[in-house]
């Protein structure tokens, strides 16, 4: 597809997000079954369910735009997410995985938290207010994410790197 206008880049985008999200929710149960620490294994279910609200809240957008959210792949989210999955085969499970696991899902966070950004900018450009706050709400979602697996991080590293001097 060329996409020549602000307001077909901004369709392009938000149904690369609804891909990405669609993807997210494949590959949380998987990291959430993989975590050894508990409270990981709980961020990530809660962010499952935060996720199929986001996919909510774009089904939402594409109902105001009157268009269909399907119809484009999200590569650079199958990439992040495979990148992500080879974590589960490469790190022994235990402290080290889940250190994995989080810099691999805040990958995935950072990739949403970029995406989200610039459709909300566009959203607002083209004076889609509603939309504008949909995806503000799911924007700042994203980032309170990210710093819960931040937090997570300093026990988790120091876990990890216990175990490497054991």
């Amino acid at each position: 597809m060329s996409v020549s206008s602000v307001e077909e880049l901004f369709l392009d985008e938000l149904k690369d997000l609804y891909s990405a999200e669609q993807q997210i929710t494949k590959s949380l149960p998987k990291m959430a079954k993989a975590s050894t620490s508990e409270e990981l294994k709980a961020a990530f279910e809660e962010h499952l369910n935060e996720t199929k609200g986001q996919i909510e809240r774009l089904d939402r957008v594409f109902e105001i735009l009157g268009k269909g959210p399907r119809g484009k792949t999200c590569v650079g989210m199958k990439g992040v997410l495979e990148e992500g999955a080879e974590v589960l085969e490469e790190a022994e499970e235990g402290p080290v995985r889940d250190a994995a696991l989080i810099s691999a899902a805040q990958r995935v966070e950072h990739y949403e938290m970029a995406g989200y950004g610039s459709v909300r900018d566009y959203a607002k450009l083209l004076g889609q207010n509603e939309i504008a706050t949909l995806l503000e709400e799911t924007l700042g979602e994203e980032k309170a994410a990210d710093k819960k697996l931040n937090s997570i991080a300093k026990s988790v590293n120091s876990s990890a790197m216990k175990m490497a001097h054991a």
